[in-house]
């Protein structure tokens, strides 16, 4: 370690923090900021952190700094660069923690003096998560094999897999893994809101791949919105996915309102076949089982579960082949939250009873038709407002369901969080 180096974060959010207090803690010196509003309270919540200096603004931030890390929205990345790009201090490094690398890219390459390196880093977890075995991709865009070897060094103290990609290669790699497993959890938070219920209150949501739902979901909502906006609005990839998951949602839901047996049960096993091969049970060993699952539940178990069509698993199937996707290619560069959705789905699918049973129970079932109507009605509103742009209408849809789940937010993060722990564990991912 280059103890005369110093590491720069501009932005305190709640990834900014986290990594003012790793790398700090790892023997860096951290020179920080946020907006002026929030100096006070910085101040005091790292008072025991000495090797960070929070400071008034990013302009002492990037004038000091070695290595200067953008954490910030991926919506302002262009306004907090331009603003505080200028300062940087000559033959610096300067990377970004956004989702969505094509605009901080642009907005690197557009305000940073040309003797500046880009090195732009993305760790694939949120903030709560240990970021020990965790994927964390670093991209040398602009950069000498010295100053690439340097940020490999800091960002070491991690734990985390590197894993190394262009941007381009990032932002479709991404959209694979995260835009329509953020979608479909969004879109079950908003159908139980607007059906007015908590799903583990009741006996229909109730097993293991009923706990992954209602777990992540809950994960998903107890953070900030614009961890998801961003990467789904900015990234052309990840609207084009949030679009195709509307539409087969929107296809399967009507072929179950019709009782047109054959013909979803035709498009499921297509959707099958192209996801997880021909005869759709491998030998390849399963993400997750059932059982481990059960012990994750947010209410009471009940003596019998009931049986669910899974419609929002039968439209990410159905997605995945429409677009082309095979999960399993990005698996290096996955979140916790889309491990978990990849292994509820697989094992719906390569389990042939289930999988039947969720077909008959679309066709021949009433039980969740309303929660399947409202699913259907989130899942299009979200593509639209994704579709549109409309980062006010995302965050003012999203703080509103969020409001609702809210006071379970406690229990479901300590659960959740225990949840992942135990899941990583068991499946050798930690």
């Amino acid at each position: 370690m280059d103890n005369s180096k110093s590491i720069g974060l501009i932005g305190m959010g709640d990834m900014g923090r986290m990594y003012s207090r790793r790398l700090s803690t790892a023997g860096w010196k951290v020179n920080a900021c946020d907006l002026p509003e929030k100096y006070d309270t910085l101040l005091e919540e790292f008072r025991d952190f000495p090797n960070v200096e929070i400071m008034q603004n990013g302009h002492l931030v990037s004038r000091c700094s070695d290595f200067i890390i953008y954490s910030v929205e991926a919506k302002n990345i262009d306004a907090v660069v331009k603003a505080f790009g200028p300062s940087t201090k000559v033959g610096a490094i300067v990377g970004g923690q956004t989702s969505c690398k094509s605009p901080e890219i642009n907005a690197f390459e557009k305000n940073l003096p040309k003797d500046v390196s880009i090195i732009p880093v993305h760790s694939l977890h949120g903030p709560g998560v240990d970021p020990k075995g965790q994927p964390l991709v670093l991209i040398k865009h602009r950069a000498t094999d010295h100053d690439f070897n340097f940020v490999e060094g800091v960002m070491s103290c991690l734990g985390s897999k590197h894993v190394y990609l262009t941007a381009e290669q990032h932002d479709r790699i991404t959209a694979d893994t995260q835009a329509v497993t953020h979608a479909a959890f969004l879109s079950m938070g908003a159908a139980w809101s607007a059906n007015n219920q908590f799903p583990w209150e009741t006996s229909r949501y109730i097993g293991g791949i009923e706990n992954v739902k209602q777990n992540i979901t809950l994960r998903i909502y107890s953070n900030k919105w614009h961890v998801y906006a961003g990467l789904a609005i900015l990234n052309p990839d990840a609207k084009k996915q949030i679009k195709q998951y509307a539409e087969s949602v929107t296809e399967l839901f009507k072929l179950m309102l019709a009782g047109n047996r054959e013909e979803l049960r035709n498009r499921v096993h297509t959707g099958r076949k192209a996801v997880f091969g021909e005869g759709g049970t491998s030998e390849k060993k399963l993400l997750l089982r059932d059982d481990l699952l059960d012990q994750f539940s947010l209410g009471a178990l009940p003596e019998k579960k009931l049986r669910n069509n899974h419609l929002s698993l039968l439209a990410m199937v159905d997605c995945w082949w429409k677009l082309g996707i095979v999960p399993y290619d990005h698996m290096i560069c996955s979140t916790p939250p889309s491990r978990m959705w990849l292994g509820i789905t697989e094992y719906l699918f390569r389990n042939p009873v289930l999988l039947e049973e969720a077909i008959d129970t679309a066709i021949d079932d009433n039980t969740f038709r309303a929660d399947d109507l409202e699913f259907t009605f989130a899942a299009r509103d979200w593509s639209s407002r994704v579709d549109l742009g409309n980062f006010d209408g995302y965050r003012e849809k999203f703080e509103k369901i969020q409001k609702y789940f809210e006071p379970r937010f406690p229990e479901a993060t300590k659960l959740g969080n225990e949840m992942i722990r135990t899941i990583l564990r068991k499946t050798g991912e930690t």
